[in-house]
């Protein structure tokens, strides 16, 4: 019953026990990896060797060509209810016969090794990368990733070309043919070739990377959205924001709109905070708590430039700006607050009131 032809593969006639070998040995070969990976790292950490992301890399690559030799295993497990036909009888079978191209097993996997060298490719390239950006004293996540993305770019460019080659297909000929239609298709696709050529942009200058904390704005047109960059790809990049939401945004976006990286440059901004206070306030006193306020917040810095002024006579008060330095931080909002709350157990300490809105009717008789 394992050996009755179920179906048929080419040449061969496939019966359940091939199934069930098929099966097997990639079974097998998923553990062969997993037990050569971590061999492989305790080997290294027996050996004092720090696994960075130089050698990781490398671990993969040889760990993933197991898959290899399991492939050529399997096709030859395909022997035994086939006793007459030969591995190359199967390479030959065309599974496509056209008067423009043939596609044969052999081509299958001609395509099957481009593709699993162009990843194993990426892998070494990789590994070049990181090196070369330690030496250099620049290695970081975010130069790295731009680095390794625009190689992945032109490293599967090439290899769909080599497959289309592999099977006989006429580039020229394919793009001389496609030509009218290309130019519809970008009619249409503007925007989505606007946000790739956007993220061609972003990954060659740099000035935006991932791990980066940007301020998104429009010109005041709309409330700016402070986010860190999580991922940047040719057409979108992802993004989360101070609530722990991830949006995917294009990337055109991030090249036409108002972008304060706050990544880059100096360490340390200036922020203010607003308050206001009853008419006929002890001025002097208030403005000793808010600095006193200002100054008890670890993460405040330069203590010296710490300034309260006197921004306008508002309709219910004065209206006080509280201006310090502190640094670029995700969780400004959250010292911001720590800071309200002093200023507010200050107020109340000394019997400083902040006046509600309010707005007084004079009736004539």
């Amino acid at each position: 019953m394992l050996k009755e032809t179920l179906f048929n593969l080419g040449p061969y006639k496939i019966c359940l026990l091939n199934i069930l070998l098929f099966f097997l040995i990639f079974i097998v070969a998923v553990a062969l990896r997993r037990i050569l990976h971590r061999r492989l790292k305790q080997s290294f950490k027996n050996a004092n060797i720090t696994i960075d992301g130089r050698l990781s890399n490398w671990l993969k690559v040889v760990s993933q060509s197991v898959y290899l030799l399991a492939v050529y295993v399997a096709i030859l497990s395909f022997n035994v209810n086939n006793k007459n036909v030969t591995f190359g009888d199967f390479l030959n079978f065309r599974l496509i016969e056209s008067d423009y191209f043939i596609l044969s097993f052999y081509h299958v996997l001609v395509i099957i090794a481009i593709f699993f060298g162009a990843k194993m490719l990426l892998n070494i390239i990789r590994i070049y990368i990181s090196r070369k950006l330690r030496k250099n004293g620049e290695n970081t996540a975010g130069t790295e990733y731009v680095y390794v993305q625009l190689a992945k770019y032109v490293i599967y460019i090439f290899a769909i070309m080599m497959s289309l080659r592999a099977i006989n297909v006429d580039l020229t000929l394919l793009l001389t043919g496609s030509a009218a239609l290309l130019v519809g298709v970008g009619l249409g696709l503007q925007d989505v070739f606007k946000d790739i050529f956007s993220g061609l942009v972003l990954l060659f200058e740099g000035n935006i990377r991932v791990g980066d904390i940007v301020e998104i704005s429009n010109g005041g047109k709309t409330e700016s959205i402070v986010a860190k960059i999580l991922k940047i790809s040719i057409r979108t990049t992802q993004i989360e924001t101070r609530d722990g939401n991830v949006l995917i945004i294009p990337n055109a976006k991030l090249t036409q709109e108002f972008i304060e990286n706050w990544s880059h440059g100096s360490e340390l901004s200036r922020f203010k905070i607003t308050l206001t206070v009853e008419y006929g306030s002890p001025v002097e006193l208030i403005k000793s708590l808010i600095i006193k306020a200002a100054l008890s917040h670890p993460k405040i810095r330069m203590p010296e430039e710490i300034n309260v002024r006197l921004a306008n006579f508002g309709d219910n008060g004065l209206n006080l700006e509280l201006i310090f330095w502190a640094d670029q931080s995700w969780d400004i909002n959250n010292y911001k607050s720590e800071i309200r709350f002093e200023i507010d157990r200050l107020f109340r300490e000394n019997g400083i009131k902040i006046p509600f809105p309010q707005t007084t009717v004079h009736l004539e008789k």
